[in-house]
């Protein structure tokens, strides 16, 4: 059986469905008949109707229960539930609606960058004092006979010897890392398979002709870049060697015969650098950087399914009238109640549903609209 026969089927179904609902419809119009006698013309004519669909009603019926029977049979048992309502019921209407996949946004805490930490080197500190140094020892002199004197040269030491602390700084390098983004993901696109190429994972057809294709979206990736400590700092200890200076004097060569006279020694003061305080080290650690990360996950996938809702032939004007002035009374019809089913109708019967999370559609009013706003229609 071809795609075209099972959808003369189905359209031959919802008619029957449709008349069905005649039924219920003829008994609200003879109840205004009978309140009404100028309605006894349109009454006639409404039940003339319904004895000429009923009449379909039973030919109709086995031809779309043979139809099924084909339908399973060929394909197995696989026959798509979508292509008619299911436990559809004589005299009720359905409308096959899509429904969405429903995402929510999941807010993250991520690293920006680790915690560290950063060596500094306190220098070493020296201070300058004064030291007494022997300049000449102390000599004997005569009199009567002088002595007699050369000059002679010697080496004295005018700065000991010490140590220098030279700071070594730490070495760093940047070194760059590759994070995930975007993890991989699927989304539902419209257009043949062979539109969306090697990333196709599936496909859907529905009766309307239209192919949904399930193409899987790559993980993105980013790359981030930080620094960190290659060598930590250091220091290093240089020896300062000790320095001397030469100093000419004089010496007795040839004491005095005499008498002696003693000479004393000569000082003399030179200043010289000492450690204070020796250099140290001194550690300060950076605290990690973070960051807030946005994604979307998927909550549920998209599906179809069929609503009840009001048949066309139970739409008549006063059932019209009832539904626009309940409309009215809740504040969502503001206009005039003309009892014609028209997009400002339709329009207040979805904003209705929407605000008391009710089933809605553009072109249809669900049976649950009509059993929240109290209404026998």
């Amino acid at each position: 059986m071809s795609i075209n026969n099972l959808k003369t089927i189905f359209v031959a179904a919802c008619t029957v469905i449709v008349g069905g609902c005649a039924t219920h419809a003829t008994e609200s119009d003879s109840q205004m008949a009978r309140s009404d006698s100028g309605s006894m013309v349109e009454l006639q004519a409404a039940q003339r109707r319904v004895a000429e669909l009923e009449s379909e009603l039973s030919a109709r019926d086995s031809s779309i229960k043979t139809a099924e029977a084909q339908a399973m049979s060929r394909d197995n048992g696989s026959t798509s539930s979508n292509l008619f309502p299911p436990n559809p019921k004589v005299g009720e209407c359905y409308a096959r609606v899509m429904i969405p996949a429903k995402y929510r946004t999941v807010t993250e805490q991520v690293v920006k960058s680790d915690a560290s930490e950063r060596y500094e080197i306190i220098p070493a500190r020296y201070e300058t004092v004064e030291e007494r140094v022997l300049v000449s020892e102390a000599s004997v002199r005569l009199e009567v006979v002088p002595a007699e004197y050369q000059d002679v040269e010697e080496r004295v030491m005018i700065k000991a010897a010490s140590t220098k602390i030279i700071e070594i700084p730490a070495e760093y390098e940047t070194v760059t890392e590759r994070v995930l983004d975007k993890a991989a993901h699927t989304v539902w696109k419209k257009g043949p398979a062979a539109y969306q190429a090697a990333n196709v994972l599936t496909e859907t057809t529905s009766d309307t002709g239209e192919i949904m294709c399930l193409v899987e979206v790559p993980a993105t990736y980013k790359t981030v870049t930080k620094r960190v400590l290659r060598r930590p700092a250091s220091t290093e200890v240089v020896e300062i060697p000790v320095e001397y200076r030469t100093v000419s004097k004089r010496v007795v060569k040839t004491p005095a015969t005499t008498r002696e006279v003693t000479i004393p020694a000569e000082y003399d003061t030179i200043q010289v650098t000492k450690l204070a305080a020796p250099a140290r080290e001194q550690r300060i650690e950076i605290p990690a950087e973070f960051g807030v990360v946005t994604r979307t996950e998927k909550v549920s996938d998209a599906n179809v399914e069929w609503r009840q809702v009001v048949c066309e032939v139970n739409l008549t004007r006063p059932n019209v009238i009832e539904l626009q002035r309940a409309l009215a009374d809740k504040g969502y019809y503001k206009v005039g109640v003309d009892g014609i089913i028209g997009p400002q109708t339709l329009t207040a019967a979805q904003r209705y549903a929407a605000d008391n999370n009710l089933p809605s559609g553009s072109n249809y009013i669900p049976v649950e609209v009509i059993e929240s706003l109290d209404l026998d229609i």
